[in-house]
């Protein structure tokens, strides 16, 4: 009944979201919102109700180009491998260039993995870019059977293993976990296609360390509270009809409830700014809110098992985890380059979750492992924005320069 009661809800505010548009659009006409300023309060005001809803579906990266060393160079998508619940997309450039190659594992956390463009605009300049596009479950018939932690670290897998040495493997968030449990499992196997460096940026691979209010909200749970309170079957209207899923919005409903003040802070700027005619600076608002607002539903299995194993057994970090019946060890890496990356402010992960893979680690030589806390950053601060760009990314490029072609 929680999807249905949501949907019923969504479907009453649509015909009043799409009234306040159109009214919006006619306050908005220039003739009439310069003249008169409480005109263009109206419609500011038109233009925050019409955006006052969420979407479930994915945005458009809109790469066309980059630029890189001052020329500018195209950029096309490329689905080079699919799967019912992720496909991996690769950014393509034109001109080719030789440039390290890295497949970026987004989070499957309940926004799809678009929040990842300035990341990906980012690399472009330097990389050939690989991503984990991650499908909404809400539209994955049940034919296609059921999607777990295990099946997340098997993906990887398999992704690494198409992508081919020399390759370097970079996770965001909530993927850091399985990302080290696929490297673990490659190095144990003495597995050719091991990748020649991984990246963990801002990922719980021990919530013992620093909790934040997300892991000690996980961890006052029972599982079968979660099971019961946020599990819920896809309306009979969409493709996996029936599939049991954690919906994206009770996703998002939390992670606004973190900072509530901060995001009604943001929406009277934008009002103010629309009101006084500023668009750019709107616009910004208005943009970044329109993604965050776009939410996916993630597979039941894997989002219960996620909060059983990483948030409250912390398997890995416990050396207690395990992908069907193979061990997981990450002290049987020693090829593979190891990076960490946390942001002094991440009130999502915690400084401390993140970095505690390198003592895990302890096969890989202390001159190919390093850690990175970014100050004056929270948690999408680690991936995103002008720091990323100018203190973050420079030392994530020197450090995959540095690891040059992997040992045979």
């Amino acid at each position: 009944m929680l999807y249905e009661a949501y949907q019923a809800q969504d479907d009453f505010l649509g015909p009043i979201r799409l009234m306040a548009e159109t009214v919006r659009g006619w306050l908005g006409q220039p003739w009439l919102a310069d003249e008169i300023p409480l005109v263009r309060g109206a419609a500011a005001a038109m233009e925050l109700v019409s955006h006052a809803g969420l979407s479930h579906e994915r945005p458009d990266f809109a790469i066309k180009s980059i630029v890189s060393d001052g020329r500018e160079i195209a950029v096309s998508e490329e689905v080079v491998a699919s799967h019912p619940f992720c496909n991996l997309l690769h950014f393509r450039k034109d001109p080719v260039r030789e440039e390290p190659t890295i497949l970026v594992v987004a989070p499957l956390s309940g926004h799809f993995a678009t929040l990842l463009r300035g990341t990906v605009t980012t690399l472009l300049a330097d990389h050939n870019v690989y991503l984990t596009d991650w499908q909404n479950a809400r539209d994955v018939p049940l034919l296609y059977g059921r999607f777990d932690l295990d099946d997340f670290v098997e993906l990887v897998i398999r992704f690494i293993r198409l992508l081919g040495p020399p390759l370097h493997v970079m996770a965001v968030c909530q993927p850091s976990v399985p990302v080290l449990a696929a490297v673990s499992l490659l190095a144990a196997q003495q597995d050719c296609c091991q990748p020649a460096s991984m990246i963990l940026v801002g990922g719980p691979i021990d919530t013992r360390a620093n909790p934040t209010a997300v892991n000690r909200y996980a961890e006052a749970h029972r599982l079968d509270w979660f099971e019961r309170s946020v599990i819920t079957a896809v309306p009979v209207r969409y493709p996996g009809r029936f599939r049991r899923v954690y919906p994206g919005f009770l996703q998002l409903a939390g992670f606004l409830s973190m900072n509530f003040d901060r995001h009604v802070s943001a929406h009277w700027r934008m009002f103010r700014d629309l009101a006084r005619g500023n668009g750019e600076s709107a616009a910004a608002t208005r943009a970044f809110y329109d993604e965050y607002t776009a939410v996916m539903d993630l597979p039941a299995d894997f989002y219960l098992q996620t909060i059983e194993r990483v948030f409250h057994r912390q398997d890995l970090a416990r050396g207690t985890f395990r992908v069907r019946d193979s061990l997981v060890e990450p002290a049987a890496i020693e090829r593979t380059a190891l990076m960490t990356v946390e942001g002094e402010r991440d009130d999502v992960c915690g400084p401390g979750q993140t970095v505690a893979a390198q003592a895990l680690c302890s096969g890989i030589p202390a001159a190919k492992k390093t850690h990175h806390l970014q100050p004056k950053v929270g948690h999408y601060g680690v991936f995103h924005g002008r720091r990323w760009q100018t203190e973050t990314y420079p030392k994530v490029k020197e450090f995959i320069r540095a690891q040059g072609q992997p040992a045979g």
